[in-house]
C-alpha cells in the first residue's frame, strides 16, 4: 500500500485522488512518522462500513417506532425516514448517508 506525508497530501491532493481511484488500494496519511488516517474510495467504505450503516438505519428505525408508540410520529413520516428520506425545506427529500 502507498503512504504519502501530510505535507504532500496538502499539496497534491487532486494527483492522489486520482491514484487512489485508478488503483484502488487504500492510501496511509503519516504526519511526523506515525500512520495517522488512511484514505479509501467511497465504494470501499460503503462495502467496509456496512455494518456501521446498517446500525444507523436501525436506530433511526427504532426511533422512529418509539416516536411513533408516543404519537409524535404517523407512520408515512417514519418509514420516509427509514428509507433515507429527510424533511428540508418543508419538503421531505431523499438524502444518501455520503452526500
Amino acid at each position: 500500500m502507498e503512504e504519502a506525508n501530510f505535507l504532500k497530501i496538502r499539496n497534491n491532493l487532486g494527483e492522489i485522488l486520482d491514484r487512489l481511484n485508478d488503483k484502488g488500494e487504500p492510501i496511509y496519511i503519516s504526519k511526523g512518522r506515525k500512520i495517522r488516517a488512511v484514505l479509501i474510495t467511497p465504494e470501499q467504505f460503503k462495502r467496509r462500513f456496512l455494518d456501521w450503516q446498517t446500525r444507523e438505519e436501525k436506530m433511526r428505525f427504532l426511533d422512529g417506532v418509539k416516536r411513533l408508540k408516543k404519537g409524535t410520529l404517523n407512520s408515512l413520516t417514519v418509514l420516509r425516514q427509514v428509507r433515507g428520506y429527510r424533511f428540508i425545506d418543508n419538503v421531505f427529500r431523499y438524502t444518501d448517508l455520503l452526500g
